[in-house]
């Protein structure tokens, strides 16, 4: 075997291996962000849990600017730094940390002053969505910090910290947390605050697991850093953060801008139905998030190296197994939308036809593969805020234009639109910037394994049997060994070999 098989054969192990330990953290955290919304339908109902969720995504969006892109910075430089100069892995987090700071306190005290002005929209809740806005804000600086120091454990080589912290234990902290205040009696701001709660715990985890990685780092190599940055390293970091601060701002703008537009124009009520629909959507994102983790990391150091064919050969891989096991959650969810809703309460139902439409949006913005990641871990922050400035034009466009004829379906159009231009964006550049290109031929079979085995059983079953909960579980082990009896057949064409050997825990062949 070549020298570069070998390494190809190597990443797409590793990438198996990270993917496994950041499905485990992306599946709890869906699984507890379902929980989370259960505990907030049931204890609140459509209007209260309407009302938190406007908070939760205004404070989304804010965070995302209040990072000042320092995540992904850290992600795209502390693999380089390892690699190359661990003696600036400390003067690279000064910068990040105090640039974060800084638009930390900026960020939440802004979103606390300017927080009155939700009270003027004219629902009928709109007092209580300022007042739990204004109180998650308090917390914007702590969850800035939060999500730097995560993003460091894992540009470093850690996921499974990251996983440990970010995914597992503040997703599980939070529904606890929430239903003790909301079960004794807690006003609507009572349970954004006991949402918020948790945040300043997770950063000191975070930070401890930071500190133990830069020693073990600077161990190694033989150095110890200074922590003052030189001029160099701090605008390089901040070049690269600039772009991606108004990437990432306008990004989150068009995950929970939504949820806000619809409850504005369509009252609280709406928007809780629609927020929790679109929040089912996060099931889908489980893989997404798992190789993401992964190959972000890796695909900085293999362009940082040049290596395009690698880079290639991994995104190849990626996207396969995104499409792949990406589908088939969105299908079940498509297919039996109002059984799943049904378990939110009374309702809640009314959002079926939006979460089909979501799906649908979810499963073309996979047939892109991990697209984003390679754009902006080719240092082209500049273009992936050019793509989502399009992007929230649209979505905001379509949400003013459609929520009022058609309601949340039509923050449900808008939002898939969004996701297919975003993608096809990204799509383009990457092809003609750095040289990499989707494999049509692989993510159009990988499609269509799930929809022959997931898709069709599902849609007969509810056909046949009906929309019943009954219908769904039968649906999801029958689907599951067809889906699953397909793979182990044809697991080479699908490139699954190396999770066989993983679960075997054998290396690839040389």
């Amino acid at each position: 075997m070549s020298s570069r098989t070998q390494l190809v054969a190597t990443d797409s192990t590793n990438l198996a291996r990270g993917a496994v330990a950041g499905f485990a953290g992306a599946a709890t955290s869906a699984v507890m962000g379902f929980v989370l919304m259960v505990v907030l339908a049931r204890t609140l109902g459509d209007t209260g849990s309407g009302v938190v969720l406007q908070a939760i995504a205004v404070f989304s969006i804010v965070l995302s600017l209040a990072r000042a892109g320092m995540d992904s910075a850290a992600v795209w430089i502390m693999p380089r730094l390892v690699a190359h100069d661990p003696a600036r892995i400390r003067s690279a987090l000064t910068v990040m940390f105090a640039a974060t700071a800084a638009a930390g306190v900026l960020c939440g005290a802004a979103t606390v002053i300017l927080a009155p002005g939700f009270a003027l929209t004219g629902d009928s809740h709109a007092s209580d969505v300022a007042d739990a806005v204004a109180v998650a804000g308090w917390f914007l600086p702590v969850a800035a910090l939060l999500l730097v120091g995560l993003a460091a454990t894992r540009g470093l080589g850690g996921v499974l910290p990251y996983v440990s912290v970010g995914s597992i234990g503040l997703p599980v902290v939070r529904p606890i947390v929430v239903w003790l205040v909301a079960a004794g009696g807690g006003s609507f701001v009572a349970v954004t605050l006991a949402w918020a709660a948790p945040l300043p715990v997770a950063l000191i985890a975070a930070a401890l697991v930071l500190r133990v990685q830069v020693r073990r780092h600077e161990g190694a190599a033989g150095v110890r850093g200074l922590w003052r940055p030189d001029p160099s390293l701090r605008k390089g970091i901040v070049s690269y953060a600039l772009p991606r601060t108004l990437s990432a701002g306008l990004e989150q703008s068009v995950i929970w801008l939504d949820v806000v537009l619809v409850g504005i124009l369509a009252g609280s009520a709406s928007a809780g139905v629609y927020g929790g629909a679109s929040r089912f959507v996060a099931a889908g994102l489980i893989i997404d998030t798992a190789l993401r983790l992964v190959v972000s990391t890796r695909f900085s150091t293999l362009l940082f190296q040049e290596k395009v064919a690698q880079v290639q050969a991994l995104y190849r891989v990626a996207a396969t197994w995104l499409v792949l096991f990406g589908t088939p959650i969105y299908l079940v969810l498509a297919v039996f939308a109002p059984v799943v809703l049904q378990l939110l309460g009374p309702g809640f139902t009314e959002g079926s036809t939006a979460l089909m439409i979501l799906c649908a949006g979810g499963i073309i913005s996979f047939t892109a593969g991990n697209v984003q990641s390679v754009l902006l871990m080719s240092g082209r922050s500049g273009w992936a805020a050019f793509n989502k400035a399009i992007v929230l034009v649209v979505n905001v466009a379509g949400n003013l234009v459609l929520v009022p004829l058609i309601g949340i379906n039509g923050a449900a159009i808008s939002w898939a639109l969004s996701m297919l231009i975003d993608a096809a964006l990204a799509t383009v550049e990457v092809r003609r910037f750095i040289g990499i290109r989707l494999d049509a031929r692989a993510v159009a079979y990988a499609l269509m394994v799930p929809v022959i085995t997931v898709g069709i059983p599902a849609l007969a079953l509810r056909l046949t049997v009906g929309d019943t909960l009954a219908a769904l579980l039968i649906a999801l082990p029958l689907c599951a060994a067809l889906f699953f009896g397909w793979c182990a057949l044809d697991r080479r064409r699908l490139q699954l070999h190396d999770l066989a050997l993983l679960a075997r825990r054998r290396a690839p062949v040389k």
